[in-house]
């Protein structure tokens, strides 16, 4: 089981000049003008459905924290080279490591959301490398059986445009920056600039032993 839900059998078979194909398209859909706020407010959406229990808050910004964890799980044949995802409660995310270019392809639902959230939060976290990050994108795609054509032009684009995501976010975490709250703002007007200046606001990491 992965992702909450019962994996089915998948078989992707396709070539690089599908993958080339499909990365195309998602230049030309750019065009459209359809950027992260407006896929997420979306998303956000009350009439908008899902398979996967996802809960959001957001900041005034287009700045987003979890409401419930999430979870995504490698099934037996694909242990022990990938581990348990979990994105906890609190978690603060800007979806900072999906390439703006890929919002006019992506549905805007919570399966995309909840498989962008969890990379995003492996992205920030780096507790293994960046390949296996990007994997576990594909692999939550394809367990919500998004569309195989659409899972290579995803993949692709954050193989080929996520390393800055990855260097960027190294940089902040080793300047003190923190993504995990324990105290929600009030209300969606709060800036997430503002919050973040009160520690109080933080979750209290024990040093490791």
């Amino acid at each position: 089981m992965t992702t909450r839900l019962d994996r089915r059998t998948f078989i992707l078979s396709t070539s690089s000049a599908i993958a080339c194909s499909a990365v195309d398209s998602t230049r030309t859909l750019a065009k459209n003008g359809v950027t992260k706020g407006d896929w997420m407010a979306q998303v956000l959406t009350p009439t908008k459905a899902s398979d996967a229990p996802l809960y959001l808050g957001r900041f005034r910004e287009e700045i987003y924290f979890l409401l419930k964890p999430i979870t995504w799980k490698p099934n037996p044949d694909q242990a022990p080279q990938l581990t348990p995802v979990e994105a906890p409660i609190g978690f603060v995310t800007d979806l900072a490591s999906i390439p703006p270019i890929l919002y006019s392809l992506l549905r805007p639902d919570g399966v995309y959301a909840y498989a962008a959230i969890l990379h995003d939060y492996l992205y920030w976290i780096q507790d293994r490398p960046r390949e296996q990050a990007d994997e576990i994108l594909r692999l939550s795609m394809i367990d919500f059986e998004v569309e195989a054509s659409k899972v290579v032009a995803i993949y692709e684009a954050v193989r080929t445009f996520g390393r800055s995501a990855w260097a960027h976010n190294a940089r902040l975490r080793a300047s003190g920056e923190k993504r995990e709250i324990v105290k929600f703002p009030p209300n969606a007007r709060t800036s997430w600039i503002q919050w973040k200046k009160d520690p109080q606001v933080f979750a209290q990491r024990l040093p490791s032993p």
